[in-house]
């Protein structure tokens, strides 16, 4: 059923007042918001919410109002439709109803690759696997973006490659589409005023800088010159309003860097709203081992994301690390999946491998393809979701699910076979599987309650203790990125 238009005009009125005066309005938009969302798919979101807003010094409420201080108001009206009643909202009644419908992952977001081509080399780089010629036509992408909404996908990422290659073309897909959101993952060296005040003008499409610590750690695996060259980029989008964050990959090198205070505390300084944390992963003949992070410093990158959620006026995540949020793995089309630039449907931007081509199928029969439904029934493929990835954690189930689909190998330049690839990540899943399982049973740790109503059972099957039914002393319970 069609939205009454009428909601949108009073969505984005509320958005209005909150931008004039934020303390006496927010608590108002926040009731309007929660009395659309009529099936309560956020319910835990808006009671968190609720007694963050009774705290002028909690994080989460600096947060919030360093959105509306910080990025444009014409912006802000608009996200209020396309990520808050869209996105966050209608999205999960709309794919709950195709996923029964057609017994399919049907994805939260899809990730997109404008093209292969990209000005950076950076060491250890998957995407350079693909070869720089590929390129996804703009008819294509349009019709993904097209059948996506009609499943329930409001929500399309660019990565690469550079995205920002394409930049003109990205603008024109967000122009045409104000009804989703848009976010480009970006080496930032593209970035100039002129398109900083397009961001600016159509106000859904943001950018999430790819950066692995201060000047020396990021030229390190990027080239210098690129640290500086992001900086600048912010200062850009910081001046024009437009909301931005910044992206970093954890490896062995940095984790000292990037796991410190004083880093995300100067991303958010910079300007950053959100920060999305990867663990470096051995894709490609070219990927270098070594740079997998250790048990010992995933464990470290597990317990400051948890301590930054309590103290930094940012959304943070660890996509390795929050698997317990995530109920496991999200890819496969559960909450997203990759199609390259040759327009490969692949089940993950780390697994290059797939049965079907976006360019001779449509968005659902790549979602029914034979690797994604080996996702769909595999799915979680630990009852232990600090082991969330089939690939990092549990190599044995890609390998599986890559030979009983017939999948291919998708790396243009040098296919890599399965036994291959998941022989890289073998020794790093050994190690970390006692450090999470360690974690995962210890009765001190916030989220435990939680773990054990869901499975009242240990990763290897055995029973849980009993665990106290009340959580809501738990620290995270006033996390909204958490819920």
């Amino acid at each position: 059923m069609k939205r009454n238009a009428m909601v949108d005009v009073m969505v984005k009125k509320a958005a209005r007042e909150v931008i004039k005066n934020p303390d006496k309005a927010l608590p108002r938009g926040l009731k309007l918001v929660e009395s659309l969302d009529r099936k309560k798919v956020n319910a835990r979101t808006y009671e968190a919410l609720h007694t963050v807003l009774d705290d002028p010094d909690n994080n989460w409420n600096i947060f919030l109002h360093n959105i509306f201080s910080n990025v444009a108001p014409e912006s802000l009206e608009k996200l209020s439709v396309s990520l808050v009643l869209n996105a966050a909202m209608e999205s999960y009644n709309k794919r709950m109803e195709n996923v029964k419908k057609y017994d399919c992952n049907i994805p939260w977001a899809i990730l997109m690759d404008p093209t292969a081509a990209c000005n950076l080399k950076c060491t250890g780089c998957w995407a350079a696997e693909y070869g720089k010629n590929a390129s996804l036509p703009y008819d294509v992408m349009e019709k993904v973006i097209r059948e996506g909404t009609e499943l329930g996908v409001y929500t399309y990422i660019f990565s690469g490659g550079e995205p920002l290659v394409r930049k003109e073309e990205l603008i024109q897909l967000c122009d045409s589409h104000p009804e989703c959101i848009f976010l480009a993952f970006t080496n930032g060296t593209l970035v100039d005023e002129a398109f900083a005040k397009e961001l600016r003008r159509v106000g859904n499409f943001g950018l999430a800088f790819s950066i692995e610590g201060f000047e020396e750690e990021t030229d390190m695996r990027r080239g210098a010159g690129t640290y500086q060259a992001v900086i600048r980029a912010m200062d850009l989008l910081k001046a024009e309003g437009v909301a931005f964050g910044f992206s970093t990959c954890y490896h062995s090198k940095n984790v000292d860097c990037v796991g410190s205070d004083a880093y995300v505390d100067f991303m958010i300084e910079k300007g950053c709203l959100f920060g999305w944390y990867f663990t470096y992963i051995p894709v490609g003949v070219d990927a270098v081992p070594e740079l997998i992070a250790t048990a010992e410093q995933r464990e470290f990158m597990y317990h400051q994301m948890r301590k930054w959620r309590q103290t930094k006026p940012a959304f943070l995540l660890d996509f390795w690390n929050d698997g317990e949020y995530t109920l496991g793995c999200i890819a496969g089309g559960r909450n997203y999946f990759h199609i390259n630039a040759a327009g490969e449907c692949e089940p993950c931007a780390f697994i290059h491998y797939a049965n079907v081509n976006i360019k001779d199928c449509s968005l659902l029969e790549a979602l029914q393809s034979p690797l994604f439904m080996e996702y769909h029934r595999g799915q979680p493929f630990n009852q232990n979701h600090l082991r969330p990835c089939p690939l990092l954690d549990n190599p044995h189930c890609l390998r599986e699910m890559v030979e009983r689909s017939g999948a291919h190998s998708t790396e243009m330049l040098s296919p890599e076979p399965v036994e291959q690839l998941t022989s890289k990540t073998q020794a790093a899943s050994e190690a970390w599987g006692p450090v999470a399982d360690r974690i995962w049973e210890d009765p001190n740790e916030p989220k435990y309650a939680s773990r054990s109503r869901l499975y009242h059972q240990k990763a290897d099957g055995s029973p849980m203790e009993d665990s106290p039914e009340d959580t809501a002393a738990a620290p995270e319970d006033t996390d909204i990125s958490a819920n």
